[in-house]
């Protein structure tokens, strides 16, 4: 038997029919029942700051990278994350960027020799790292908490 009803975004009373638009510049909010809008900008504040995406108060890192499974003070589920290799190819991005102008006019302008060159930019590299790294880390899982991704919508 073969289904005539209409389908509800192609009925006329609904406001929508079919190829209405949607989108983000629409001014049409379709509600996805998800709860709260969780902004992105106060939430990547705090990611940075290594705290609790939701309430800003509760760590969210043990240790130095690891993200802990609840945030200890609201008890917000923070185990979806899927950060990976995220923060490590930023963090690598970041400070390629960063160090190797400043190893060019290192050496333009004072003409240091090689060791003392690679001595002094490889402390700088590698302290510039372990900084970013955690903050990146929180940063994505911020990002991640916000957007609702990998089962973050659902806690």
């Amino acid at each position: 038997m073969k289904d005539t009803s209409i389908s509800p975004a192609a009925r006329p009373d609904t406001g929508l029919h079919a190829g209405a638009d949607t989108g983000p510049d629409s001014g049409t909010e379709i509600d996805t029942g998800l709860g709260a809008e969780r902004p992105m900008k106060p939430a990547m504040w705090r990611g940075w700051r290594r705290r609790c995406p939701s309430c800003g108060s509760g760590p969210m890192l043990r240790g130095y990278l690891k993200v802990r499974d609840e945030c200890p003070v609201c008890n917000e589920a923070l185990h979806h994350h899927r950060a990976d290799d995220g923060p490590a190819y930023l963090t690598i991005l970041i400070v390629g960027h960063l160090m190797a102008p400043m190893i060019l006019i290192a050496y333009t302008t004072w003409r240091p020799e090689p060791m003392v060159l690679a001595s002094v930019f490889s402390v700088g590299c590698v302290a510039l790292s372990l900084y970013l790294l955690p903050r990146l880390k929180g940063l994505i899982v911020a990002i991640q908490w916000s957007r609702r991704m990998h089962g973050f919508g659902n806690a």
